[in-house]
């Protein structure tokens, strides 16, 4: 059973946190779909450009990433400074 969102992120044992999306179906997101031969490429920077663009509008700051052939990782850090100064 899934676990709730707010059960696993806890701001006091740790503001760093690693994210891994993976496409579904086998699905290539960016680089050369080696079933049908068609390059994707071009979606990587359409990915990182959304990811940098997100990432001013939420209160994380984005440490590294990776966009992969069909996953993505992300080590992002929470910045709960930015997120008071909401309020």
């Amino acid at each position: 059973m899934a676990i709730a969102r707010k059960r696993q992120v806890s701001l006091v044992d740790t503001k760093y946190y690693h994210c891994i999306s993976r496409c579904v179906r086998r699905a290539f997101l960016c680089g050369e779909d080696n079933f049908t031969g068609q390059s994707y490429e071009h979606r990587r920077g359409w990915v990182e450009n959304k990811l940098l663009e997100l990432a001013k509008v939420f209160c994380i700051d984005v440490c590294a990433y990776a966009v992969m052939s069909n996953h993505t990782h992300l080590v992002l850090y929470v910045d709960d400074k930015k997120v008071n100064r909401l309020n």
